[in-house]
């Protein structure tokens, strides 16, 4: 459930700070604007911006804050961010914490004598070190807000490079400037520069509404959210502060199934027929299970449960190296790896094990703690499907298999209060006897009802545009795959997550 949050962080990144007037290197100015962050028109949080400049440099730091509601048990989370750069927006440091889980997960980017960036990234408490090349062209908060201010005059396209501190990954976005408007907010209303957005993702097109003003200040923005648009709103503190209003997020992200799936349909191939609103993204990956093919007018067929190796491309050095969210080289995670796999004779075995040590090893509680890292879930053993799969791959690149997360849906008969549906999943992809298979440590088994919808390291930032394609999807169609070849499925459904 925390996947969305990152697209929700990535609207606060496309929404300028307040401008500053230059000050004198004596006198230091400063200022505040506060935001209220409405789901579907219900307050789930606010954002603080605080803005500093003292006349060599302007500090930036925005405060999200938000709470949602799961199975009736409210969450919160929160991404506070900060970028310092000079008063020509040359970037000089970034910072971002982030809590999504019981630990804060901290970045912290300072410029050094040649120019690059010595970074810090600390997970659970573990710190790791990298050094960043910055990348030609990227804008942090004050470049970006004089690029929308210098745009606001005229009407046209441009093209923006955005540094995100929180993943260290630059987004590429498209702007159109469609006019001067008179727009509503909850303190009255503005007449404000209409920019609208495309960002490019590695997972498709996500589109924005901003609303500026002369200062290329963000007094509006606008994205659909699990097919329900979200909206920042620049207003005074107490309305930014007013109580959240309780909306049930896990049903927002499920997907209705057109029909139900019996355990022996699971255990079998099974062809789906999907629909996206956005017809020109690809709604999920291909794998060595999964074969993906375009229908047309937005519906894509997807054949799962039959293994055809050659869907993905073969491991790469990173698919068994330890990093900040799955901490291989851990001492207590390698203890666990070797205890749990001692008997095995080969990688199949291997993995076996290890699913099967990490499905009794986590607790059925605690499922709310969050997007953990491995050595969290080792130290809480409680956690969701993502905590399984977190552990699961870093057990298993100890053990020196490769090793990925998946993010997807799997159907579920029964799930909080809601019947036939396909609800957000994590697994693990390993590559035993030459191909990518599949492990599902929190159901113990995995079937040809998962939907893999992308693949990664562990890091929850590589999720950023999955909460706006679950309210995109519709299944229009499942049943049994016109080859029933055999497959290695077995086992019925169990909705432990």
């Amino acid at each position: 459930m925390r996947q969305w949050l990152a697209a929700l962080w990535m609207a606060l990144a496309l929404s300028p700070a307040p401008s500053l007037v230059a000050g004198t290197v004596e006198s230091v100015s400063s200022d505040t604007t506060w935001m209220t962050v409405q789901l579907a028109g219900r307050r789930i949080g606010h954002l603080r911006i605080d803005r500093v400049n003292d006349g060599k440099q302007v500090t930036t730091t925005q405060d999200l804050r938000i709470e949602i509601n799961r199975n009736g048990k409210t969450i919160p989370m929160s991404v506070l961010t900060r970028s310092v750069e000079t008063l020509d927006s040359q970037p000089l440091g970034f910072y971002s914490r982030s809590m999504l889980s019981t630990s804060d997960s901290i970045v912290d980017g300072r410029r050094q004598a040649d120019g690059r960036y010595a970074v810090t990234t600390t997970v659970a408490g573990r710190a790791s070190e990298s050094t960043l090349a910055w990348p030609v062209g990227a804008l942090l908060s004050d470049g970006q807000r004089q690029a929308m201010a210098g745009a606001a005059s005229r009407s046209g396209h441009y093209t923006l490079s955005l540094f995100d501190p929180a993943s260290q990954d630059v987004a590429t976005v498209d702007i159109e400037v469609l006019g001067n408007e008179r727009v509503s907010l909850p303190d009255g209303s503005e007449v404000l520069n209409h920019q609208r957005e495309v960002l490019q993702t590695p997972r498709g097109v996500q589109r924005m509404d901003l609303w500026v003003n002369q200062r290329g200040e963000t007094r509006k923005s606008s994205l659909d959210m699990l097919g329900h648009p979200l909206d920042l709103l620049a207003c005074s503190e107490a309305c930014a502060l007013a109580p959240v209003e309780a909306i049930d997020m896990l049903r927002a992200s499920m997907v209705d199934s057109p029909q139900g799936l019996s355990v022996s349909m699971r255990q079998g191939g099974l062809r789906y027929v999907i629909h996206v609103a956005d017809g020109d993204s690809q709604p999920v990956i291909s794998t060595d299970e999964q074969r993906v093919s375009r229908l047309g007018n937005g519906d894509w067929l997807v054949d799962v449960g039959n293994a055809v190796p050659g869907g993905q491309a073969p491991p790469t050095p990173a698919d068994t190296q330890a990093n900040a969210w799955v901490q291989s080289d851990a001492p207590p995670i390698r203890a666990l790896a070797a205890e749990a796999s001692i008997s095995a004779e080969d990688d199949q075995q291997k993995i076996l094990q290890l699913r099967d040590f990490v499905s009794g090893y986590i607790q059925p509680h605690g499922r709310d703690i969050g997007y953990a890292s491995a050595l969290e879930v080792v130290r809480l053993r409680a956690g969701d499907c993502k905590a399984h799969a977190v552990l699961l791959a870093a057990l298993a690149r100890a053990q020196h298999i490769p090793a990925r997360v998946v993010t997807g849906m799997v159907y579920a008969d029964r799930y909080g209060g809601s019947r036939q549906v396909f609800v957000p999943h994590a697994w693990v992809q390993a590559w035993v006897h030459g191909r990518w298979q599949s492990f599902d440590a929190a159901l113990g088994h995995f079937d040809s009802a998962h939907l893999a919808l992308d693949s990664g390291d562990g890091d929850p930032w590589h999720f950023v545009n999955l909460a706006n394609l679950f309210g995109q999807m519709r299944i229009a169609h499942v049943g049994a795959a016109p080859e029933q070849a055999a497959t290695a499925m077995g086992g019925a459904v169990a909705t432990r997550d």
